[in-house]
């Protein structure tokens, strides 16, 4: 454990930065879960939580919690999925 002040007071700062961005990280697990479970059934629903998912990815990018290629590395393969299920529809 820090024994200095303003090591005990970044100790702290890093308890609740880590929470925080977990918390965001789990909003993303959730969301593209409950995405790829549609997408495979209904591309008209898929499409309009394909822009949720988007919204996410975009954001936790702009707060460094994941990096901007990773992002839209994810935002591509999730995009392929609506475009396959659309194509097996029409």
């Amino acid at each position: 454990m820090p024994q200095r002040k303003n090591a005990i007071k970044a100790h702290k700062q890093n308890q609740a930065r880590r929470l925080h961005n977990l918390d965001i990280k789990t909003d993303i697990r959730k969301t593209v879960k409950e995405f790829t479970a549609v997408a495979k059934t209904d591309a008209k629903k898929a499409a309009t939580l394909l822009a949720n998912v988007y919204k996410k990815f975009d954001k936790a990018a702009k707060r460094n919690i994941m990096s901007k290629n990773t992002a839209s590395r994810r935002k591509a393969r999730y995009a392929k999925l609506v475009n396959a299920a659309s194509k097996e529809k029409a």
